[in-house]
Formats: structure tokens, C-alpha cells, sequence
């Protein structure tokens, strides 16, 4: 048996070749021409590494000569290797085309099956065409453009506060989250463990519902909160005599709110007109985006609502008390970040195409 041709690794080569081995994203042709070069590095003669490899000393030698010869280049397939293509692209066009712009008598969107029927291909090569140009029929994202008449102006009233708040003021984010129900689970379930996630059933039973009022200080993060039994104009009034008690009477108060009826209540214009720190600035319809306190209800909905169990109303304003207690110790500011030029540069093309 001859001695073993000397395999010498550059640093950089080595390290390519453990990547290649190491990440479970490697496609198993290449981790096996990698384990190769690898052994082949340390020495090992062709005969142990086919045995090592469960595979034959003609396949070690073909892919070591390559690798002496052109380096990592070399352990690449050649090109035109692979069964060649049985379709041109005018049909594959086709099939794009079609996909884009029909659909099936009897149905909203194609399917791999219905469209390789009606084309007259493998259901499987349907799915190849998609995946190469990044279709997917079966999915679809909602979406909602504001059609008010002041969106503009409005969106750079909310964004230039959050951008470039006014000096001796606070900028809040003013909203209520109605109707949180307090559910209760009909079967206890079961806790996660290794390999099994853990388990609730669907359905539930309501033990009443409460509304939370918040006021999300876009300066420290800090909100402040409290639940009520209903949202009406009263409770509003009342979470904003709690701010005006709760925030130092020499700060000015920019209110970010939503245009719900409860907001423009002629009783809370007339309560607003008689505290002059308090200055309203309301977010185009249709833009809940807008106000940062969504995000904040969006992750307590998350962490603390949505699969928590309360077997009363008391029980889940106790959590939400808590979760709020919780969060302003350490609190962190939502950053906003988009300009109103940035995202009416967005939005103008989406409006152009609906006002066609």
C-alpha cells in the first residue's frame, strides 16, 4: 500500500471545510466531499477513510485529486451535471403568468394540484416554478389605508412629536384596550416538558370583561394604567383626572388619542378647554399603527393575557395591576424611527393603485 499523498490545509480552507461539516444547513453532498478533505488532512490513507466514510477508495481518490487541483473549487459539481430540464422557459412563463393573473373556476387561488391539471405538468414541478420565483398563492396579507381627508397633516403632527418632541412637555400615548376577557380554561392542562409543548384546550369559560385605560410616556417608557368596568366618556374623564393628578402641573401634556367617539365627547372637549396643559393631537382613522401604546397593549396581550387563566374579573385586573407594576420598574422607551416623509414615500404607491 503506497504511502498517502500529503494534504496540507490553509487556515482559511480548514475553517470553511468545519463550516461546511459543523452547520445543519449544509447540503449532505457537501459535507461528505468536506469530511473527506478533512481526514484526508490528517494523514489518514484513502483505504480508512472510505471505510470511515462507507464509501469506496476510487470515490476518496476522485474527490482528494480535485480538491489538490483546485481547491475548494473542486469539491463543487460540474456544470450541466443533473438530469436537464424538461420544460422550456416559454411554458415555464406560462405557468408564472398564469399563476399571477387567474385563478380556478371553482376557487380564490391556485393550488400545486389544480394548476398542474390545468397545465398538464407534475404537481411537484408546479412547486419547483413557485419556489423559484417566490410565489405563493395560498397566502395572503391584510391590510388597511386610511381614507382621511386630513391623513397627511395628521401623520406629521403625531410623527413630528415622536420625532422631535416640544421642550417642558410630555408626549403620551392615550388609549383604552376594551373588552379583556377574564377566561377560565374547562380542563386544567398540561405544563411544557422536554420534546412536548404545553397544552390548553380551546375552549373556555367567560367570567366578565374589563377595559384598561393607558398613557404610555414615549420619554421613559412609563405607563400609566388603570380598569375600569366600561369605556364611556365618565371613565375617560376619570383616567384623565388620574393623569393630571399623577404628572407635575407645570408640564405641558401632548395627548396622542384615536378618533373613538368617547375622545371628542362634548363633556371631554369642555373638561380639556378648562386645563390648558393638555393639548390633543388625534391620529389619522384607520392607523392604530400610529399610536406607540399599541405596541405596549400588543405585549402585555402576549406575555401576561392571552394564555393566562383568571377565574374572575378581580383575578385579571389583580395580573394586569401586576404586569403594569412590573413593567414601569423597568421601563424602556419605544423608539420611533420613520420619518412622515419616509412612510408617505410607502404609502403613495399603494394609494395611487387602489384610486385606480
Amino acid at each position: 500500500m503506497g504511502k498517502p499523498v500529503e494534504m496540507k490545509l490553509r487556515r482559511e480552507e480548514r475553517e470553511r471545510l468545519e463550516s461546511i461539516v459543523g452547520s445543519h444547513r449544509s447540503e449532505i453532498r457537501d459535507v461528505f466531499r468536506a469530511k473527506i478533505i478533512l481526514l484526508a488532512s490528517k494523514g489518514k490513507i484513502n483505504q480508512d477513510i472510505a471505510t470511515e466514510m462507507k464509501t469506496s477508495r476510487q470515490t476518496v481518490s476522485l474527490w482528494k485529486s480535485r480538491f489538490l487541483r483546485e481547491r475548494l473549487e473542486g469539491l463543487k459539481d460540474r456544470a450541466g451535471r443533473g438530469r436537464k430540464r424538461k420544460y422550456n422557459s416559454l411554458k415555464i412563463n406560462t405557468i408564472v403568468e398564469k399563476t399571477l393573473t387567474t385563478v380556478p373556476c371553482n376557487g380564490t387561488h391556485w393550488s400545486t394540484r389544480s394548476l398542474a391539471k390545468e397545465s398538464d405538468v407534475s404537481h411537484m414541478t408546479i412547486h419547483r416554478i413557485w419556489r423559484a420565483h417566490e410565489l405563493k398563492p395560498h397566502l395572503v396579507r391584510t391590510f388597511k389605508l386610511s381614507n382621511d381627508k386630513h391623513f397627511v397633516e395628521k401623520l406629521q403632527d403625531v410623527v413630528g412629536l415622536y420625532l422631535n418632541p416640544p421642550e417642558h412637555a410630555l408626549v403620551l400615548c392615550v388609549d383604552e384596550k376594551s373588552q379583556i376577557q377574564a377566561l377560565d380554561r374547562t380542563q386544567p392542562g398540561l405544563p411544557i416538558k422536554k420534546g412536548r409543548c404545553g397544552t390548553m384546550t380551546y375552549d373556555y369559560k367567560r367570567n366578565g370583561t374589563t377595559t384598561l385605560f393607558a398613557a404610555l410616556n414615549m420619554l421613559n417608557g412609563v405607563v400609566i394604567g388603570e380598569c375600569m368596568k366600561r369605556h364611556r366618556h365618565q371613565e375617560y374623564l376619570m383616567f384623565l383626572r388620574k393623569i393630571d393628578r399623577e404628572i407635575p402641573g407645570k408640564l405641558d401634556l401632548h395627548l396622542i388619542v384615536d378618533n373613538y367617539g368617547t375622545h371628542k365627547h362634548p363633556k371631554v372637549r369642555k373638561w380639556l378647554s378648562k386645563h390648558l396643559r393638555f393639548h390633543v393631537h388625534f391620529i389619522p382613522t384607520s392607523c392604530s399603527w400610529l399610536n406607540m401604546v399599541e405596541r405596549f397593549f400588543s405585549e402585555l396581550t402576549t406575555k401576561r393575557i392571552r394564555r393566562g387563566i383568571f377565574r374572575s374579573v378581580m383575578e385579571l385586573i389583580s395580573a394586569i395591576d401586576e404586569y403594569l407594576e412590573l413593567h414601569n420598574g423597568t421601563a424602556k422607551p419605544f423608539v420611533w424611527n420613520k420619518t412622515a416623509d419616509t412612510i408617505m414615500t410607502k404609502l403613495t404607491p399603494l394609494y395611487s393603485m387602489i384610486n385606480r
